[in-house]
């Protein structure tokens, strides 16, 4: 087996919902071991049956299913958080605490998404686990940063999004912002939290000394939209929204293909993409018309060129536009739907997806790094654990808390591996 680029590195996990859990998990795809510590009521147990129905489409449980054990069927979770270790402990009681101190001890790195008033309340900033571990990496990523006036508003994607400016940008010419299908701010400061942990890891093999890491998801959102900022600073004008057009390419946008709901997107960049569409279409008499002759031209009757385009697109199903206008040198891709992305011929020959098993919640693909590196690659290692699953091997394994104890912590409900009741 190959060695893993981060096999050593030991990260404490007290992140929840996506951003924090996604970056803790690229990590431990890479080696790292992540112990993910949560109190007992993190996963809860309000609300789930009225949930399942509407959160069919999103993960919730095996096919709507709660189950008898619903906060380990969760396949969101259990998606963010594979290869990991999982440990209960609350950080409100003072045992639970002085358990955590002795985790950051031995650790290299802790990552927390919380607002910054929780790790205050916890008694557990920065400060305070440095002298425990002088060479700790802690990497805290509220919404809207530690530091400033806002820094204490609560905060997910949805928020996140229009805050930074993204949201202005989206929609169609005559309709307003448009927020995403997704929540785009959760994954962006994932992926640059977990650069900046593995850019902190360098910094301390060379110095010896570790840091504290301040990470927005504002401002890893921000950073998104840079041509906006430039168009500002030097002509004063705000973008105005486009839908799928674009500035200055014409045919550019999103057409609809044979199929029921299929689509396709196409873009046309200069004259030369354009000939190599036209005879790729057949070269249909309209496409040498002179009000198509130029990009000027093409971009000011783009709204009739769309739909003789059309025309041609709904004689094919999406896929098949894709491979004769590539074949031709066009850029253009399918809209692909969830179902179409899992049965991908070229997602599979890239065994894009790992056959994640799990103990209550079963066995479903899921997505595997997207990087492949060569020398070190991501592995799969284990599921994403049950709740409080590796008390006993972290605690009496790391700490060497004795058996009496952990039954005693359990009682006293600093640990455990059920939720309690509602």
């Amino acid at each position: 087996m190959k060695k893993l680029a981060l096999e050593g590195v030991r990260i404490l996990d007290l992140t929840r919902f996506w951003a924090g859990p996604l970056a803790a998990r690229v990590l431990a795809d890479m080696g790292a071991e992540v112990i993910k510590v949560e109190d007992l009521r993190s996963r809860g147990l309000a609300s789930v049956a009225s949930l399942q129905d509407s959160q069919m489409t999103a993960g919730l449980f095996p096919n709507g299913v709660p189950g008898e054990q619903p906060w380990n069927r969760s396949g969101m979770f259990n998606d963010y958080h594979r290869n990991k270790y999982g440990v209960t402990l609350d950080l409100t009681t003072q045992r639970g605490k002085e358990l955590f101190l002795e985790l950051v001890s031995i650790s290299d790195v802790v990552i927390e998404n919380y607002t910054p008033r929780v790790m205050k309340n916890f008694g557990l900033t920065y400060p305070v686990l440095k002298e425990v571990n002088p060479t700790l990496i802690m990497i805290s990523m509220p919404g809207f940063g530690s530091q400033g006036p806002y820094s204490n508003y609560m905060a997910l994607g949805t928020i996140v999004e229009p805050y930074c400016g993204m949201s202005s940008l989206m929609g169609y010419e005559k309709d307003g912002p448009s927020l995403m299908g997704v929540n785009y701010s959760d994954p962006a400061s994932a992926m640059n939290a977990a650069s900046a942990i593995t850019l902190a890891l360098f910094h301390r093999r060379r110095t010896g000394k570790g840091q504290y890491i301040d990470l927005a998801h504002i401002e890893a959102m921000a950073c998104l939209i840079g041509h906006a900022y430039v168009g500002y600073s030097m002509n004063k004008k705000q973008p105005e929204r486009r839908g799928n057009r674009h500035p200055s390419w014409a045919p550019h946008g999103c057409y609809r293909c044979k199929g029921e709901d299929e689509w396709v997107v196409i873009a046309v960049a200069n004259d030369e993409e354009w000939d190599s569409f036209r005879r790729a279409i057949g070269n249909p008499p309209w496409a040498g018309e002179k009000r198509f002759s130029d990009p000027l031209s093409r971009l000011k009757n783009h709204d009739e060129l769309d739909k003789l385009i059309e025309e041609w697109t709904t004689r094919h199903d999406h896929y098949e536009v894709m491979q004769i206008l590539q074949q031709a040198g066009v850029v253009a891709a399918p809209v692909v739907t969830n179902k179409e992305l899992l049965e991908d011929p070229h997602l599979k020959a890239r065994e894009y997806y790992w056959d994640v098993p799990h103990p209550q919640a079963g066995t479903f693909p899921y997505t595997r790094l997207p990087q492949l590196f060569s020398k070190t690659p991501a592995t799969l290692r284990g599921s994403a654990p049950c709740l409080g699953e590796h008390n006993e091997m972290i605690l009496s394994g790391l700490l060497g808390v004795t058996k009496d104890e952990l039954e005693e912590l359990e009682a006293q409900g600093v640990i455990g591996t059920r939720p309690p009741p509602e």
